[in-house]
């Protein structure tokens, strides 16, 4: 009888916990548009394997009537499922209990799967629709983003962290989902800021919006705070669901293999014409990344920021590849501040779990100005160099056509350990553009339009051939443009068991 009670007393608890702040608070989050936390959790992980830890857990505090307020649960859903069947850890904040803000003892829940994906191996997920820290419980509500945040540090390079931003994410809350690899928000629901627009007013007197401050548009297009926004909670969901699948679950876990029925040595005549005969004109070198991976499928990073080079990923022969490449859509193809910041990080993360960087070069050089210089090109453009010298994984290079002075050196050249690097035909190897390098040599003793022809010709056969460089060895081959797909796949195939040994160090000092 007494079993049969307690029994009956579980599943009362259960389904109180289930309703978070009750159903009021659920209709609201409805209504703003969101999903609650848990139906959240339904969308991103396989149907039935959320297994949930610390369904009963309850706050301690008792300031400010707090001992009369409390939730199973404590406004935040932790556990591990699976998607598409490989395990995953995750978090959800629930915004109907007391805001989601955090407590010390909902961060204690979330530092106990972090710790447990660090030991298993396992990826982490948060969704984060909080309120900030809960202002009742004082410096103890501090001490939880600090445990979380030392977690996040601890953990970054041993598994991949993903923050999912569906909600507010105010103040100390911010830094969590900033030390995370990826970061997605919800159009119009979602924002981030240190402070708020009230602050904000108070002491610089700028009157501005939530959304202005911090909302998706900002961050995906302006800050490169976060990567990618979506239009409602489920597609965001949806894709986090997709980058899961590039994605190891750890950095010993080597990295994922998919069957593809896409063959290794498909030929794609459409490449030989990418490049216009012009060397002024831009063409989409996403159409060129898409034309070679795997089912043409590529999962695009940050495609709002910086725009003038692409970072995502795909597969090759089913396995996860990183991808990187300049645009000449965007600027030329130029290398600036928030590209180089961009894509040294994405080069990070994949040397930090294993995967291969294959990386497309159109670039006529560092963007000039004294915006780009006052602002330190030097420091960020060599993060990117840092990252590319660094790396230790498979690097593959493919110039399609400009590729200049020190970006030609930046962009995984043979000089920082590029392991194969091709070019195409209509590739220029050189320290600057013809017709700039025969203004400068020849400055003022050219008498007529036609000998300056004739140097700038002289100076692309003699330097910006590609055939140059590979005389050198800096280029290993000179490959049509429409065998791009198999060379990649045949030189990943060779490199797949590479060996990299570098100098002891505790750790390096990039150039932050």
């Amino acid at each position: 009888m007494q079993t049969s009670n307690i029994v009956k007393t579980l599943e009362m608890k259960r389904e109180q916990a289930r309703l978070g702040g009750g159903r009021a608070r659920i209709q609201t989050q409805h209504e703003k548009g969101k999903l609650t936390a848990r139906e959240r959790l339904e969308v991103l992980l396989d149907p039935d394997s959320f297994e949930e830890y610390d369904m009963f857990v309850e706050h301690r505090c008792n300031h400010f009537g707090m001992e009369k307020n409390t939730t199973a649960g404590d406004g935040c859903v932790t556990g591990h499922g699976t998607i598409h069947g490989r395990p995953v850890f995750v978090y959800s904040q629930d915004f109907t209990v007391l805001g989601g803000s955090l407590s010390e003892t909902n961060a204690k829940k979330i530092c106990k799967i972090m710790d447990m994906a660090m030991r298993t191996g396992t990826p982490v997920i948060g969704l984060n629709d909080s309120g900030g820290a809960r202002i009742q419980e004082g410096v103890d509500s501090l001490s939880g983003y600090g445990e979380i945040f030392q977690r996040n540090v601890l953990a970054s390079g041993v598994v991949p962290q993903i923050s999912m931003i569906m909600g507010p994410c105010a103040g100390g809350a911010v830094y969590s989902p900033a030390l995370t690899d990826f970061t997605f928000m919800v159009n119009g629901s979602s924002y981030m800021f240190v402070t708020g627009p009230d602050v904000v007013k108070t002491v610089t007197h700028e009157i501005v919006s939530q959304e202005e401050l911090g909302g998706a548009g900002t961050h995906t297009q302006k800050t490169g705070v976060a990567d990618l926004a979506f239009n409602h909670d489920i597609e965001a969901l949806l894709q986090a669901r997709r980058l899961f699948d590039f994605l190891p679950l750890s950095n010993r876990s080597g990295v994922p293999h998919r069957p593809t029925n896409d063959p290794a040595d498909r030929v794609d005549m459409s490449l030989a014409t990418l490049v216009p005969d012009n060397p002024n004109k831009g063409y989409d070198m996403r159409e060129l990344v898409e034309r070679v991976v795997d089912e043409h499928d590529f999962f695009e990073i940050q495609p709002e920021f910086a725009k003038n080079i692409l970072i995502g990923f795909a597969r090759m022969e089913g396995y996860t590849v990183g991808i990187v490449a300049n645009q000449p859509m965007n600027l030329a193809g130029c290398l600036d501040i928030d590209a180089s910041r961009k894509a040294a990080r994405f080069i990070r993360f994949c040397d930090a779990f294993s995967i291969p960087i294959v990386s497309f070069v159109d670039v006529p050089g560092f963007l000039p100005g004294t915006q780009q210089e006052h602002n330190g090109i030097i420091k960020h453009g060599a993060k990117l160099l840092y990252a590319y010298a660094e790396a230790t994984v498979p690097k593959i290079t493919v110039i399609t056509r400009k590729a200049y002075g020190g970006a030609y050196i930046v962009m995984n050249s043979k000089h920082l350990r590029g392991d194969v690097n091709y070019a195409w035909p209509s590739a220029e190897i050189a320290v600057m553009g013809p017709k700039g390098a025969v203004e400068i040599i020849f400055r003022g003793s050219l008498k007529s339009q036609e000998e300056a022809e004739e140097k700038v010709n002289e100076y692309r056969n003699t330097f910006a051939s590609p055939f140059v460089a590979a005389s050198r060895g800096y280029v290993d081959d000179v490959i049509r443009p429409q065998n791009t797909r198999w060379r990649i796949c045949r030189a990943l195939g060779m490199l797949r068991n590479k060996q990299q040994d570098v100098p002891w160090k505790k750790h390096d000092n990039l150039p932050l």
